[in-house]
């Protein structure tokens, strides 16, 4: 899963980021080059497990970020560029709320609202010289040859234009299982889910939760496939740096119980319909990341192919009865592993033991 953070200039991408991955680097004023990085995904299910089955390895979902450089009309005529954007599996729109005189921003005054149309505007005219040019393309080919998947596929894009040029992303098209497989080769950009990241100045560090619901219930509600969450971006940036224990400490003083990173990947996986099963054993405990509602099949396929192919039975049980009843054997004596069979829909935080051929 890869997110590319995204925003104007000296809105705080750098520090989330930051936050993100616990890499701390100076903001790169009139860079050019995307990083990356990885972020370990933080589950007290799986430190429980391992604590119990102590193996010598322990394997934590991750996250891939993408420190973007600002969008603007320069950057998007930029191939390098472009190709990270269309890759991403999801955009964070970094937001900024904070007020302060030693950053400058280049608009003149800080309006988060103004920013975020700035920006959604330039991403939906470069869907748009897209979406023309395949149009161009395929008039000329309905014209040589008679193909109904053509006529489709230009009716679906004469519906996308149309969008665009009442100035609304692609991401709120209502469209069909069918018709969402033939814009995925496009990888338009205003079609990507949006995460809305506030980025708030110190002095409202503690009321993290009220900014994100002022705006998830007023500005930015009901715009579909997008998700709100906010950050103090100078404040957690430089406690990434430090200890998970420290960390605490230190956020609990600002009124907060989580860390930007766990809040920032909660949002991410909300919006994206993603969530964690778990592998434990003496050898190794593991998080692994799919799509909320999959079959048993399909997480065996997460494992390994070779699992969705021969698959036969999963042993299915709640981590925290595992936990609690100090493994397999307790579990089994009580009743609670059971067997289910492909069609059985994973539940976040269900153990899998996969039977095979």
């Amino acid at each position: 899963m890869k997110t590319a953070i995204i925003g104007l200039p000296m809105v705080g991408k750098t520090s989330l980021f930051t936050i993100l991955t616990g890499v701390h680097q100076e903001t790169r004023i009139g860079s050019t080059v995307a990083r990356t990085g990885v972020a370990k995904v933080q589950d007290d299910r799986l430190d429980a497990l391992a604590k119990l089955f102590e193996p010598p390895k322990v394997t934590h979902a991750t996250v891939e970020f993408v420190d973007m450089p600002s969008i603007s009309k320069e950057n998007l005529r930029d191939p390098g560029y472009m190709a990270s954007l269309r890759v991403a599996d999801a955009f964070a729109h970094v937001l900024r709320l904070f007020a302060d005189e030693t950053v400058p921003h280049e608009k003149g005054s800080v309006d988060p609202l103004r920013d975020l149309e700035d920006v959604e505007t330039e991403l939906m005219l470069s869907d748009l010289v897209v979406v023309e040019k395949r149009m161009e393309r395929l008039d000329k080919d309905r014209k040589r040859v008679k193909n109904p998947e053509f006529d489709r596929e230009f009716e679906l894009l004469e519906k996308c234009k149309a969008a665009l040029e009442e100035n609304h992303p692609l991401r709120q098209l209502e469209i069909d299982a069918d018709d969402e497989k033939r814009l995925r080769g496009f990888q338009f950009l205003s079609q990507k889910p949006m995460l809305y990241v506030l980025n708030l100045g110190e002095a409202d560090a503690g009321a993290l939760r009220d900014r994100e619901r002022e705006y998830s219930e007023g500005a930015l509600a009901g715009r579909r496939n997008t998700g709100v969450t906010a950050v103090c971006g100078k404040v957690e940036a430089e406690l990434a740096e430090l200890p998970r224990a420290e960390q605490a400490e230190y956020l609990a003083s600002y009124g907060l119980r989580e860390s930007g990173l766990e809040r920032l990947i909660s949002a991410t996986y909300s919006l994206l319909g993603l969530m964690s099963f778990l592998t434990a054993g003496e050898d190794e405990c593991r998080a692994w990341t799919i799509p909320m509602n999959s079959p048993a099949v399909k997480a065996a396929g997460a494992i390994h192919s070779d699992f969705e192919k021969k698959f036969i039975r999963a042993e299915v049980v709640n981590w925290k009865s595992l936990v609690d009843l100090g493994g397999y054997a307790g579990v089994r004596e009580k009743g609670l592993l059971r067997l289910e069979g492909k069609e059985y829909v994973v539940k976040d935080g269900d153990v899998l033991v996969i039977r095979h051929g």
